[in-house]
């Protein structure tokens, strides 16, 4: 059964992975030849360039692979509005095996990933790369398929943080 996993414009997300299919969303550039950032069973880490943010996702599944997947992701600059990133930080790393929920804590952007791959829970550790801009907040957010939230950002500073 085929399942597709999407991410069109990444402010905040929460995660619950899919576990079969394959997917790929254009127009988005996935970086220099459309290659993976990280082979099976391997560990990874990607961070757009500076004042770029994730907006899309590709991933390709294979349960003999240990059911692991394939990974890439697309940058696009931020919005010109929210100006420079005042910060950037790690969010803490969720474990494998286990039921998570991560967003970008302080009303950060995601712009990257770290993972890990274990052979014993079949599953990864990951960990979210945030920047923060301006205390710019996440507003009408929706669900995509495999509850990806995405929001957009409001246009003035934020009285209050996420938590």
């Amino acid at each position: 059964m085929d399942l597709v996993l999407l991410w069109v414009f990444l402010p905040l997300v929460t995660v619950a992975w899919g576990q079969y299919g394959d997917y790929y969303y254009g127009p988005y550039n996935y970086g220099d030849n459309d290659e993976w950032v990280n082979v099976y069973r391997q560990g990874f880490n990607f961070q757009c360039p500076h004042g770029q943010v994730i907006v899309a996702i590709r991933s390709v599944f294979s349960k003999k692979e240990g059911s692991d997947r394939l990974w890439n992701y697309a940058c696009m600059p931020a919005a010109q509005s929210l100006g420079e990133p005042t910060e950037c930080w790690w969010e803490e790393i969720n474990r494998a095996g286990t039921e998570w929920y991560q967003t970008c804590s302080n009303n950060g952007l995601v712009a990257g990933f770290q993972s890990q791959y274990f052979p014993s829970v079949l599953d990864r550790e990951w960990q979210f790369y945030c920047c923060r801009y301006s205390r710019r907040c996440p507003y009408s957010c929706w669900d995509r398929q495999w509850k990806f939230i995405v929001c957009r950002m409001t246009e003035y500073d934020c009285p209050f943080q996420n938590v």
